[in-house]
């Protein structure tokens, strides 16, 4: 089993041998394969750059502005919910100002969830599907260089970026209890409580 999570040590930070057991010696070689091929590099390369220079100075919103110039993007899409559709055009109107933006909400094309035999929240209204694959096909005919998602639920989200052309990157993760803050729950003594840990 690998099992990183919780490791105080962090030896391979230094270069150093895993000292929890794990043997990634044969990863070495595959892994610098992939980041020799020139999209890889240059996207690890970017993002190296990123941190090394503004580490802890720059938000996220910052850091997504920063990599999509050095990585000479025009064109970036937003992949919204329905619900956070405030938000989208706030980042929208910040994009803007440096690139061409695309956006597109979860609902646009307003296809019904009983075509695909989908549970409803209420059952007596009509629900249109999270379309997050048309939202890929959407955005891939305008070639964007870059997708953002923000705000798709769970399973829309994979759907999204299994389809998108374009990388993807998150900017909010779907999170309705906490405000969009998913990470709130691990530092919450009654949420480790009700899921059993300590």
């Amino acid at each position: 089993m690998t099992d990183c999570s919780g490791c105080k040590i962090c030896s391979c930070y230094r270069g150093e041998d895993c000292v929890r057991g794990h043997n990634f010696e044969s990863y070495g070689e595959p892994t610098q394969r992939e980041y020799g091929k020139t999209e890889n590099k240059k996207i690890m390369e970017v993002s190296t750059r990123i941190e090394g220079e503004h580490y802890m100075e720059w938000t996220r919103i910052e850091e997504i502005i920063g990599f999509a110039r050095r990585m000479g993007y025009k064109r970036i899409g937003i992949a919204h919910c329905a619900g956070l559709t405030n938000e989208a055009k706030t980042l929208r109107d910040i994009l803007k100002k440096n690139f061409e933006v695309h956006a597109v909400c979860c609902k646009f094309s307003g296809v019904d969830k009983k075509k695909f035999d989908l549970v409803q929240i209420k059952e007596e209204r009509y629900e249109a599907i999270c379309n997050s694959i048309g939202q890929a096909m959407v955005l891939n005919d305008l070639k964007t260089d870059l997708n953002i998602t923000v705000g798709l639920c769970v399973g829309h989200d994979i759907l999204f970026t299994q389809n998108s052309v374009a990388p993807v990157t998150t900017f909010i993760v779907k999170d309705r209890v906490t405000g969009h803050n998913p990470v709130a729950t691990l530092y919450s003594n009654y949420y480790k409580k009700k899921f059993g840990v300590e």
